[in-house]
């Protein structure tokens, strides 16, 4: 039970994934009480390290780098330390039907000269990354599909295919339903560099697993005695007006805070009851939905084997596999297709007959993964948009509407879809609210 003077907050935080950890963090730090609301039995949202196969498995967000500024200042406040993959020994990739081989360099041989003519103009469009809609003309950009942008490159089959399944790495969902502009935003955020961008977005982990940064921004913001975290406790109204507002959970409790911070990504945003409703600026993006739906497969098969990585089409059920753990009598491989519909990750036979596109050597002893599309608290995996979407909606989804302010790693400027990003947008909330708050 809870204390009646629990039912009252300065802040109320929506979701305790990264964003609402350090907005909850960065708040209680400026003197502000704030409770947490978080719909699962765990913090951490798109962060979900869990031990499954022998190891613990990034099930949600895995990779970081120190391009990444938000979340490596994190990494250096916390002293966490970082680990990676064993370094891939042989690739393996598709030219029509047949199985090349080769070195991972020879596969970054083969799409450099299709993702350096396909991003040329990047830091024409995006020239700050940290304001990407500076420039006005990116709408035009934005019209376009990544599969258009790809096709007018006329690339040979084997380049095609090496491409896409690159781009399917990256970006979780059929490249006919991606912007252009969500290629040029992950690249204008290293500078133009292809290569750079790749590497930041694949390579770099915890050594702890990546729950580790949620648990340390938690038990530092509990740490100040004036944050609370409520777990398994949705959110399932908010009613407002222009000094506080009353939000009301699935067990019927009630919490009035003269701010709140919403977390939730841009598919949610039309679940939530809202009174009054949210501006349809936020809530046409939340129908339209993100283009993100893939999935992510975690395989142990048995070993030894050597590390390699494997990339096939956007067309196949998993376009990309590579070696994240080895052991002496097993692997744990991790792999991404586009459609979460097409492959069951839970089924050892499907995911042996998506190896076998490659090899068929591999003995599958378990497999796991988690159904986002499916989760209530995510329906999407890391943000991909839709062509348009980021130069209609993006200002709109970041602004604030009353006493309620927007943190997501969906709506952040340069990393969005990163750890980076929820923590980029959470202090940029938690900034807005402390300049709203009148002094008591």
């Amino acid at each position: 039970m809870h204390n009646q003077h629990d039912q009252q907050t300065d802040v109320a935080v929506i979701g305790a994934g990264l964003a609402g950890l350090t907005a909850a963090r960065e708040l209680a730090h400026h003197g502000l009480k704030v409770t947490v609301l978080e719909a699962r039995d765990r913090i951490g949202g798109r962060v979900y390290t869990d031990h499954r196969l022998g190891r613990d498995l990034e099930l949600g967000g895995n990779w970081l780098h120190w391009t990444q500024p938000h979340v490596w200042a994190e990494v250096n406040r916390y002293g966490l330390e970082v680990t990676r993959g064993p370094r891939s020994e042989e690739t393996y990739w598709l030219a029509g039907d047949e199985v090349r081989r080769g070195s991972l360099e020879d596969f970054m041989d083969l799409i450099d000269p299709g993702m350096t003519r396909l991003l040329a103009d990047t830091m024409r469009w995006i020239p700050r990354p940290d304001d990407p809609l500076r420039n006005p003309a990116l709408a035009e950009a934005d019209r376009f599909s990544l599969q258009e942008k790809l096709d007018e490159l006329k690339l040979s089959e084997d380049e095609k295919n090496a491409n896409e399944a690159a781009w399917v790495g990256h970006f979780n969902c059929p490249l006919d339903q991606a912007s252009f502009v969500g290629a040029l935003r992950w690249t204008a955020a290293t500078a133009g560099s292809w290569h750079l961008m790749h590497e930041a977005s694949a390579v770099f982990r915890l050594t702890d697993g990546n729950i580790s940064l949620a648990e340390a921004i938690a038990a530092d913001a509990r740490g100040t005695g004036r944050v609370g975290i409520r777990l398994s406790t949705p959110v399932r109204s908010v009613s407002h007006d222009a000094d506080s507002a009353t939000l009301t959970c699935a067990d019927g409790r009630t919490l009035t805070a003269r701010r709140v911070i919403v977390t939730l990504g841009q598919n949610l945003l039309d679940a939530l009851e809202v009174t009054p409703p949210l501006p349809e600026a936020k809530l046409i993006p939340a129908r339209e939905k993100t283009a993100s739906r893939g999935t992510k497969a975690w395989i142990r098969v048995r070993g030894p084997i050597k590390p390699f990585f494997a990339y096939s089409s956007q067309h196949h059920p998993l376009s990309v596999i590579r070696t994240e753990f080895t052991g002496e009598h097993d692997a744990v491989l991790v792999g991404f297709g586009a459609d979460a519909e097409r492959i069951d990750v839970t089924d050892p036979d499907q995911v042996a007959a998506a190896l076998r596109v490659w090899r068929d050597d591999l003995e599958v002893l378990e497999v796991t993964g988690h159904g986002w599309m499916d989760d209530d608290y995510s329906r999407e995996t890391w943000l991909i948009q839709r062509p348009g979407q980021f130069t209609r909606h993006h200002a709109a989804l970041q602004a604030p509407d009353g006493v309620l302010h927007f943190a997501s790693s969906d709506i952040a400027n340069v990393w969005a879809g990163f750890f980076d990003g929820a923590i980029e947008s959470a202090t940029r909330a938690a900034r807005q609210v402390r300049a709203s708050l009148p002094a008591r």
